[in-house]
């Protein structure tokens, strides 16, 4: 068996090529120098452990020993997991959509020994296929071009990075503000054109769940009073937890739908989908009080805790879209094989009526119910989705809709036995800073929201994991990666900025004020290590000699980016303490991206959001009394279960919580519970109060 430098990595993703005959170096100054003293070009691959093509890749190439010996002779082979390393995917990916007019992974870029690009793309064919360029014969002509043209490459590579830095380059604060209602108006728009309004989404196929346009569209609806956009989230999560997407059995979201009505997925699931999903889905909740928005939460919730979570309480990363088909051939594998049934299978597990009445439901029939399966993934299975209703069901049959709910109930928990015994999708179980923030939000919201402890101690357990493993106390730093007991990769602003939040979001709903005092530790870290004095954050620290670009990302997009948390976050901060300076740097922020959100909203609804923030007149809501005491926790109550996105939270229970809040905010001094130690909410706007209320009835009308 081959073996290669991936064997001493961490990464789930680089553990697998670890047996390539590919020589693969990771992504460090061995395989530089290695380079520059062999005078060869670089071959740098980056993908993830979940990724389908990425598999299919390795298979059809890397494993293939005719191919390896061309790498091996002509190449230094770095491999890179776009998870551990998002610094050098951005680079890179930047050049690849600059280039082809398209990106995705796996990745494949030519660099020359000083790390320029010259040639990429993404897949590549062993051969030549479906229009595509074979692999081995672009592994060939790229070495034979070098060997004969090497100055003219590395001249063509140093070019491009020059017209890369000024296509990344952020244009300079335009004067005047950065946006207004006018620049909102324009947002909603936009998305009302691209919306689906048979279906829900944004877009043709395929469809993903990008739930930053949700959090801008549902805080424009609370100022706005906009029915429309509200209705537009609510029907796109009804037909998202309907589809195929949602795992019915075991709940949680898959990443993406191929198709326009959320039914065949990819099967991958991961970390900060169920995150930023379940969040949409309380925030519904909040501000329509059904119960079907609740259930959905919960259970994204639950799969998280039962399959995603480390037993010292970190989040997993992702479960891969590939699982063994049977046990008898464990090197065959099929995309979603894990979740899908046959009507065959359903009847040997159930009793006739009871199946009969599963298969109506979820939508399963003899054969397939996938009638476009270009691939025979999906020969003789079916993907179970909402077809019917309970309702519906009970009335087809003519049966009692209790009795057919308590029927189907039982046969969910026989069927998720009976999956438990199939071989498990691929577990990438790296816990990353950056997602377990957007986790433990998710966590902190959802057991203050539902009223579940259990989501709660989730939260927390996640946060204390993230203290305990990935924050140096000594220097004030965050570290991106832990796996395994090794905790390494220096953070980078997503890292800072979504662990942020998290701890913001964990305070608000906890208020242990540890975590919002280290909430402003970090962002002062964050603004020493990535903040431009001009305004916005870099997405990597200065002075990386490795890297030939340093980009001020700000596309929200399966995940929000750096810059439209940070921005958020310092609004929120600068709220809570009185912090003119933080507030400064949000403004400086927000002014460099004026031109992306008056010309480009589509690419920045989080950061839109963050702007709906502070066009809603944000409120500090200041909560005097003892924590627990019967009073605090009915105030505590009403304020959860209303959705009030332009507001601020901060709890006054001790006399330490006066005096470490009152540094910021010194009117806290004056604050105190009602006559007879009873809870007391202040509502103020700009630090100027209204009086002090003490009944959830009149919290309601002053946040309302």
């Amino acid at each position: 068996m081959h073996t290669n430098r991936l064997a001493q990595e961490k990464s789930p993703y680089l553990l697998q090529h670890a047996h390539n005959p590919v020589e693969w170096y990771p992504w460090g100054e061995e395989a530089f120098a290695k380079a520059r003293e062999e005078n060869k070009p670089i071959f740098l691959s980056i993908g993830y452990s979940t990724c389908h093509w990425c598999h299919v890749m390795e298979r059809e190439s890397f494993e293939n020993e005719q191919i390896a010996a061309v790498m091996n002779g002509s190449y230094i082979s770095i491999k890179v997991d776009r998870e551990e390393r998002p610094d050098v995917d951005r680079i890179y990916m930047t050049f690849v959509q600059a280039t082809t007019g398209s990106g995705g992974w796996p990745m494949s870029v030519w660099l020359t020994p000083d790390l320029q690009p010259f040639f990429g793309g993404t897949y590549f064919p062993p051969e030549n296929r479906w229009g595509h360029p074979g692999f081995g014969s672009i592994l060939t002509q790229i070495a034979a071009a070098w060997k004969s043209d090497r100055e003219k490459i590395a001249e063509s590579g140093r070019d491009v990075v020059e017209q890369l830095k000024r296509h990344v380059d952020v244009a300079s604060a335009r004067p005047g503000p950065a946006f207004d209602a006018a620049t909102m108006e324009g947002g909603f728009s936009v998305f009302r054109r691209t919306f689906d309004s048979r279906l829900g989404g944004f877009g043709q196929a395929p469809k993903f769940p990008r739930v930053s346009i949700h959090n801008f569209l549902l805080r424009y609806y609370a100022r706005t009073k906009n029915q429309e956009a509200l209705d537009m989230v609510l029907l796109t999560l009804r037909e998202m937890a309907r589809g195929g997407m949602h795992d019915q059995l075991g709940g949680g979201f898959h990443r993406y739908s191929v198709d326009d009505r959320w039914f065949v997925p990819h099967f991958e699931k991961m970390l900060y989908d169920q995150a930023q999903i379940a969040i949409s889905y309380l925030e519904a909740f909040q501000i329509t009080g059904d119960a079907q928005y609740a259930e959905t939460a919960r259970r994204v919730f639950d799969y998280v805790l039962r399959d995603m979570t480390d037993a010292g309480g970190g989040f997993y990363s992702a479960e891969d879209a590939d699982s063994v088909i049977t046990p008898e051939h464990p090197d065959l594998k099929g995309e979603g094989a894990f979740y899908i049934w046959s009507m065959e299978e359903i009847q040997a597990l159930l009793s006739a009526k009871t199946a009969e009445w599963f298969c109506y439901r979820y939508g399963v029939r003899e054969g397939s119910n996938v009638d476009s399966d270009p691939h025979g993934e999906f020969t003789g299975k079916c993907i179970l989705y909402g077809g019917r209703t309970v309702t519906e069901t009970a009335r087809h049959f003519g049966e009692a809709v209790g009795a057919v709910e308590a029927a189907l109930e039982e046969a969910g928990r026989v069927l998720m036995a009976a999956r438990a015994k199939r071989v498990r999708p691929g577990l990438d179980d790296k816990i990353l800073t950056a997602w377990n923030g957007l986790m433990i939000s998710a966590f902190a919201k959802g057991g203050a929201i539902l009223g579940e402890p259990r989501y709660a101690e989730a939260a927390r357990r996640a946060a204390e994991f993230v203290i305990g493993h990935l924050h140096d106390a000594a220097n004030g730093t965050l570290l991106r990666r832990y796996r395994a007991g090794d905790a390494a990769i220096p953070g980078f602003l997503d890292d800072y900025s979504m662990f942020v939040q998290g701890l913001l979001d964990l305070y608000e709903a906890q208020f242990d004020l540890r975590h919002l005092q280290l909430a402003l530790r970090l962002t002062e870290k964050q603004r020493e290590l990535f903040e431009d004095p001009n305004g916005a954050f870099f997405s990597t620290v200065a002075d990386d000699p490795r890297l030939v670009l340093r980009v001020k990302e700000d596309y929200d997009g399966a995940e929000p980016s750096g810059n439209s948390v940070a921005v958020m976050n310092l609004l929120r901060l600068a709220q809570m303490t009185n912090g003119g300076a933080l507030r400064e740097a949000a403004d400086r922020t927000l002014a460099v991206f004026a031109g992306r959100l008056s010309v480009a909203p589509m690419a920045i609804p989080q950061m839109m959001s963050a702007c709906e923030f502070l066009m809603g007149e944000p409120r500090e809501i200041i909560l005097a009394g003892e924590r627990g005491s019967a009073g605090m926790e009915a105030l505590l109550r009403e304020l959860q279960r209303r959705f009030v996105p332009s507001r601020v939270v901060l709890l006054v229970d001790s006399p330490a919580a006066r005096e470490a809040l009152s540094a910021g905010i010194p009117s806290i001094t004056a604050m105190q519970a009602a006559p007879g130690g009873a809870a007391a909410a202040f509502v103020c706007r700009n630090y100027t109060c209204q009086l002090p209320v003490t009944e959830p009835s009149q919290l309601a009308e002053l946040i309302q």
